[in-house]
């Protein structure tokens, strides 16, 4: 078979198929268009007949490393699969545990976890949009959007005092409680990144060459996103009302929270989603600083088990607790953990049989269900449509490889 070859990229001649002429061409797995991962992409031409992602290239075995470690030890494992949305993935895990702990977090603990999955949620909407801009190459968007997702980050680590691992939601509350700045801080941020997307909005999604590259590209209809299993603002682009916050966990319940909704599902619709997403997470934070309750942030249950010396460390505001709340005893039994990430829902499925370590972790991620959509939008579009259709889905490899 005759070997192609293309700048950047590896291809083969497969021969003749129905009167056609078949390239295989691999496409990464360390090229802009592809990420930590490899596409094989089959063309007649220039056109696209089918998309194999290959998969597996950040694969750290976490759901096996769970068995053998504690269950708050296993937070800080957990976050690095999305290391840039850890509150949102991680939230969903400790409210499973707590179910088998039996244990209720106070109601300023749910808040001050809803305003860190929202500011995550922020940052991990501007990650996604800074790398659609290299795919299009619009490097204006990549600069804007990465330099302004510094300020959420910034955010992230007056809350938790972490700029990306926090660790912040542990069974029982939160490791910190909310500091004097961080509503004036937010305050700021919420100005300055309102008057940005209206900026994003004339450079980057009413650029005419933008909507050229991502207008009717990759359509998914209504009915196909909910067979195929997609997710997030994938799902929702399409016109599914459907967003795991919804549910009511953490604090969204008494937050009076309604998702953004498209209509037409194409590439062009999925990035629009997630930029008025930005909006609501904005709107949900401050809903949050207005309504948030007095109390503790952590439940009574292991301050009591604090000795009296150190419980002056709650009055100032952080978390320490005894050597034994690391081996905390679940009772046994099956439970599930579901929220909703920045690139849709995550599930976890935990097995207890009574130990200090689960006996079975197993968690879905919302990248490890959207990768089917790289073969089902791009079949029949341009190779040129790929990275378009790449930045719209905002595939994440390490969160699908887990």
């Amino acid at each position: 078979m005759a070997a192609v070859e293309l700048p950047g990229m590896m291809g083969r001649e497969l021969g003749t198929r129905e009167g056609y002429r078949v390239v295989e061409l691999y496409i990464g797995p360390q090229h802009p268009a592809s990420g930590h991962m490899r596409l094989i992409v089959y063309l007649d031409g220039d056109r696209v007949v089918r998309v194999d992602p290959d998969i597996g290239y950040v694969h750290r075995t976490m759901e096996k490393l769970s068995e053998v470690r504690e269950y708050v030890r296993i937070i800080s494992l957990l976050e690095r699969m999305t290391i840039i949305d850890a509150c949102n993935i991680t939230l969903p895990y400790v409210e499973a545990v707590e179910k088998l702990l039996g244990v209720e977090p106070p109601p300023r603990a749910r808040y001050l976890r809803t305003i860190l999955c929202e500011v995550n949620r922020i940052a991990s909407h501007l990650y996604g949009l800074g790398i659609g801009g290299i795919f299009l190459n619009h490097s204006t968007m990549y600069m804007w959007a990465f330099g302004d997702r510094e300020v959420f980050v910034h955010l992230a680590s007056l809350l938790t005092g972490t700029r990306l691992t926090h660790t912040y939601p542990i069974p029982g509350g939160v490791r910190l409680d909310l500091p004097q700045v961080f509503r004036e801080e937010f305050e700021k941020a919420k100005r300055y990144m309102l008057r940005r997307l209206r900026e994003y909005d004339k450079v980057f999604l009413n650029n005419p060459v933008i909507r050229g590259r991502l207008e009717g590209v990759g359509v998914l209809p209504r009915s196909r996103a909910v067979a195929l299993g997609a997710t997030g603002p994938n799902l929702r682009a399409s016109g599914v009302r459907y967003d795991a916050r919804l549910l009511g966990y953490a604090a969204y319940g008494e937050l009076d929270f309604e998702p953004v909704v498209g209509s037409e599902g194409d590439a062009l619709e999925r990035i629009w989603v997630r930029l008025r997403e930005i909006e609501a997470s904005l709107e949900l934070i401050e809903r949050a600083l207005r309504q948030l309750p007095e109390g503790p942030f952590m439940s009574e249950r292991f301050i009591r088990q604090v000795p009296p010396a150190m419980r002056k460390w709650f009055e100032r505001g952080r978390v320490k607790l005894p050597g034994g709340y690391v081996r905390l005893k679940a009772k046994p039994g099956e439970v599930v953990g579901r929220g909703e990430m920045g690139r849709g829902e995550v599930t976890y499925y935990l097995v207890s049989s009574g130990d200090t370590k689960p006996y079975r972790l197993r968690v879905v991620t919302p990248s490890a269900r959207n990768v089917v959509l790289f073969d089902a939008l791009a079949r029949g579009h341009t190779l040129m449509d790929v990275p378009a259709i790449y930045a719209s889905i905002d595939y994440f490899p390490p969160e699908a490889d887990r």
